[in-house]
């Protein structure tokens, strides 16, 4: 499983690349020069590929979405589960980013998971969501 949660924030002290090819190198043993070459590539999908030696701080909230996400995706066969994405993206009023980011690592993914309140149904465009 691969997460993008408020409460699972990039590691602070490590670039974006070094956040997202941690995944590929703890879990496959991926060397470092061949995990900054992947990290790298995949940014370029973002065009944010400006942002690889940046650090948590320095980064706009869309930037640390998409590193977040990038970071998620890594895991193999990744189900991905996004944990209230409004609360990193604070700002947008819709789901056309997050779905548009979506879009660029779907090759990644084998499934996709929001978890958010019933409240912010209107923002991903649908009419009605599961309330159990």
């Amino acid at each position: 499983m691969g997460l993008v949660s408020p409460d699972a924030p990039l590691i602070s002290n490590l670039s974006v690349w070094s956040n997202i090819a941690l995944i590929r190198q703890y879990h496959q043993n991926m060397p470092v020069h061949e995990a900054k070459v992947l990290t790298e590539k995949l940014l370029r999908r973002f065009a944010m590929e400006s942002i690889a030696e940046r650090r948590n701080p320095a980064l706009t909230m869309e930037e640390r979405f998409c590193a977040m996400l990038l970071r998620a995706a890594m895991v193999r066969d990744a189900i991905l589960v996004l944990d209230r994405p409004f609360s990193i993206l604070t700002t947008l009023r819709n789901g056309r980013f997050l779905t548009d980011a979506l879009r660029k690592v779907d090759d990644l993914i084998a499934e996709t998971h929001i978890f958010d309140y019933s409240w912010s149904k209107e923002r991903y465009g649908v009419p009605d969501v599961a309330e159990d």
